[in-house]
């Protein structure tokens, strides 16, 4: 998570969406970071609202807007299968080695869900409790010149963005009847996706 005070934005790190990037290159301009533990870099809208907007906003004064980036929900869980199953953590319960992309967004559908597809959901990350949207500027990862440019007019500067926490490559694809059954039980994350504009 990255505050720009004079700007009035915070970034908010979706995990797997190029934020690792965006805040590398944002960083020399931002008033606040959170960057780690992971578990708190990530922090969600609801919890910037109930925790930290309080903390950083002055009374009366005009609230900081949030922003994040949204993946494709498919090629979102693609790439968290492909970091799961780096060479590193293997033969931990985070691991997708071993486990085919079947299997992987199977876990992900399940409750509670497994270990290895334990990984949230960005309509959960963006939303209230009650599943409204409540991130102010939302940005398509396959579109991420828009939010550098949209970033690049709130901030008054010129940003180039690093390749970082890469995925390792592989062809992925889910059977046909899997697919069906995400696209109905992660309905949310479909609309929310196909809400934001190119």
């Amino acid at each position: 998570m990255l505050l720009f005070w004079k700007a009035k934005l915070v970034l908010l790190a979706v995990p797997k969406t190029g934020t690792t990037a965006l805040e590398e290159a944002l960083l020399p301009h931002a008033d606040a970071a959170i960057l780690n533990p992971p578990d708190k870099k990530h922090v969600t809208a609801r919890r910037w609202r109930a925790q930290l907007a309080p903390y950083f906003e002055n009374k009366g004064a005009r609230p900081l807007e949030t922003m994040a980036v949204i993946r494709e929900p498919v090629d979102w869980l693609k790439s968290w299968y492909r970091y799961r199953a780096r060479p590193e953590i293997a033969g931990s319960p985070a691991s997708t080695a071993g486990i085919d992309f079947d299997a992987f967004v199977t876990g992900w559908l399940s409750y509670p869900e497994p270990e290895f597809a334990r990984v949230g959901r960005q309509s959960r990350f963006v939303s209230d409790a009650s599943g409204r949207v409540i991130v102010d500027h939302l940005f398509r990862y396959d579109a991420l010149p828009a939010a550098v440019a949209f970033l690049e007019g709130r901030l008054n500067c010129t940003l180039t963005l690093p390749r970082r926490n890469v995925s390792p490559s592989a062809a992925l694809a889910l059977s046909p009847a899997l697919e069906a059954r995400l696209r109905r039980e992660a309905a949310a994350d479909f609309a929310l996706w196909d809400s934001i504009g190119r």
